[in-house]
């Protein structure tokens, strides 16, 4: 049995709707109504379908009587031990012994590719996650949306998309202004003179983070005094706007914060202050690739937003939606009809001075993912986008995106505990636990695994002690050691080598004891699991399964000894673990996951 076991049967339901339609018993176009589900009662069979009732509403006929006609047309399979109609025409689906028994080498054989298919076989996936301005290091909720981009992507690749991952680097605008007056203000603060009027001037809502000294203090080793000015002169009020002051304290922050960086500029002069800019992004956005390349993830594409403008994206960007009527002008301002398309209202594109907004940047940059021909577009942000995420499926609706061609997933928020306390964490303030140090601390494997085995908009509070444990609490551990476990068994047998196909010939129908069969169901559920996970961009759907058939392991050796006495025995236990472990290491590995041969 190559196919699994799900698709061999919908297969089967096809074929006999599909002859009931040419006897025109039913009509056309009735096989979309097939719908097949795992029965959760084993009373009811392993699988049930409601296709009846569905196909009774578009006949007219009983659905008991289509139940039977169809039974009368389902193709027989040696997979089927018997088919029953229950209650008001449910099908159910009882499969033999010999169907699951059949999987093992099935498994054993595909062996990496088990679980893969070619459902997206063809087609092209971008997924674009993190993307965090590169303001500051990655902080724990960054890591959050980095696992779970990544295990997304895996699972596009597994069931045959060719996926892109594309990190997109807020390299220009507004705050990375503030994070070039940041550092240039706190390198003021190195330079031997003006110290206590450059500290005292340092705004409130500047970023305040000690990495931000880090950087002026390598800024200033590198430069030394390159780059310093008259601090006192700096924020004396200019001659024709005597009431600007940017060191009182009741100015506006934001106005205060905009004549910062007005007067950075001015001082500097163009060259000095793209040094200071570029300085400072550079330096963070080689930082955030290091700690996502050590946390497993690897991008294939950095889209710089300043390369927008290099390759005219914006201006092309607006024609588009212009000559398609969505852009109106009013006062100077040219606007995007964002409420046609179910925004709250409509969004300036371009200001009266002729510049562009951030809004048309997020258009643009959406333009030339279309212009890339991707399938799949997958936009994975922080829960705080939520409104964000509406103005972006506006735009893309206007320019032409198909139906589902988009998915904006927003992942919420990760809180810390420790010892039952929760750790306190403000990113304006720059006290937060990075995700390096978190993964100095639980690990790669067990972080990844923490932050994709809860639905993406459940908040996560992150147990740093359970992250720790080695005990069956902590699912990760429970599950890679149920992976080690069987490299065990195989190690006492045969010092640590794993048996090929051909030095086990095992015969399965030794297998009968119930802790067997559940084990061989469970792992025929996999690609299904799969697929859904992927179709779905849900992980943990797949991180819930591992932990079950981990479970279903740990049961069965607890209750049978895998090096039996009798022969033929010991090689089915032995043919049938091995199926576990390579599904266990399988599923991780979709996940980002290790699957160690020892704990």
């Amino acid at each position: 049995m190559k196919q699994p076991l799900k698709q061999h049967l919908t297969q089967l339901l096809a074929q006999a709707v599909g002859e009931l339609c040419r006897r025109g018993v039913l009509p056309q176009g009735a096989a979309q109504s097939i719908h097949l589900e795992r029965t959760r009662d084993p009373k009811h069979g392993d699988f049930a379908s409601n296709v009846a009732l569905v196909l009774a509403q578009l006949s007219g006929c009983p659905p008991r009587e289509i139940a039977a006609q169809l039974l009368a047309e389902l193709p027989t399979s040696e997979l089927l031990a018997k088919i029953e109609i229950a209650g008001p025409g449910f099908l159910n689906f009882f499969v033999t012994g010999a169907a699951y028994r059949a999987l093992i080498d099935d498994i054993r054989g595909a062996a990496e590719q088990y679980g893969r298919s070619r459902i997206g076989a063809g087609k092209k996936a971008m997924v674009e996650f993190v993307s965090a301005n590169p303001t500051g290091p990655l902080h724990v909720g960054h890591g959050r949306g980095a696992a779970y981009g990544d295990a997304v992507a895996r699972l596009l690749t597994a069931v045959g998309y060719q996926t892109c991952r594309e990190y997109y680097v807020n390299d220009a605008g507004r705050q990375m202004d503030i994070l070039a007056v940041s550092v240039w203000l706190r390198y003021l603060e190195c330079c031997a003179s003006d110290v206590a009027a450059a500290a005292f001037a340092f705004p409130a809502n500047g970023y305040q983070g000690d990495y931000i000294r880090d950087l002026a203090a390598q800024l200033h080793k590198k430069h030394g005094a390159a780059f310093q000015v008259d601090a006192t002169a700096f924020f004396t009020p200019r001659a024709e706007n005597p009431t600007e002051n940017l060191a009182a304290e009741a100015i506006d922050d934001e106005a205060r914060m905009d004549a910062l960086i007005a007067r950075c500029k001015e001082c500097l002069g163009a060259r000095a202050y793209r040094t200071m800019f570029a300085y400072g992004c550079d330096t963070l956005t080689k930082n955030i690739k290091q700690d996502l390349e050590q946390f497993g993830v690897c991008f294939d594409n950095w889209f710089s937003e300043r390369s927008l403008l290099d390759k005219d994206a914006i201006a092309r960007a607006i024609a588009a939606l212009q000559k398609k009527g969505h852009i109106y002008q009013r006062d100077g301002v040219k606007w995007f009809k964002a409420r046609d398309f179910g925004d709250e209202k409509d969004r300036a594109v371009v200001r009266a001075n002729g510049s562009h907004t951030y809004f048309a940047s997020d258009i643009a940059y959406h333009f030339t993912k279309k212009e890339r021909g991707f399938d799949k577009i997958v936009n994975v942000f922080g829960a705080d986008h939520h409104g964000y995420a509406h103005r972006i499926m506006s735009a893309c609706k206007a320019l032409g995106y198909a139906r589902d061609q988009l998915r904006i997933v927003l992942v919420q928020f990760v809180a810390l505990y420790r010892g039952g306390k929760k750790i306190a964490m403000s990113t304006r303030g720059g006290e937060f636990t990075t995700l390096r140090e978190l993964r100095e601390e639980v690990g790669n494997d067990v972080a990844r695994f923490f932050y994709v085995s809860h639905k993406h908009e459940q908040h996560i509070d992150f147990d740093l002690d359970l992250a720790k444990a080695q005990s069956a609490d902590n699912p990760v551990y429970y599950i890679q050691y149920a992976h080690a476990r069987i490299y065990s068994v195989f190690g006492k047998l045969a010092k640590g080598e794993m048996p090929t196909l051909e030095s086990v010939a095992p015969q399965y129908e030794q297998l009968g004891e119930p802790q067997e069969l559940e084990l061989m169901k469970t792992l025929s559920r996999f690609p299904e699991v799969v697929a859904q996970a992927a179709n779905e961009l849900q992980p943990h759907l797949l991180a819930y399964y591992l932990r079950a058939l981990a479970h279903d392991f740990h049961t069965y050796y607890n209750a049978h000894p895998f090096l039996a006495e009798q022969a033929e025995l010991r090689r089915a236990r032995l043919g049938l673990i091995d199926a576990v472990r390579q599904v266990l290491a399988n599923g991780l590995g979709m996940l980002g996951v290790d699957a160690p041969p020892n704990m």
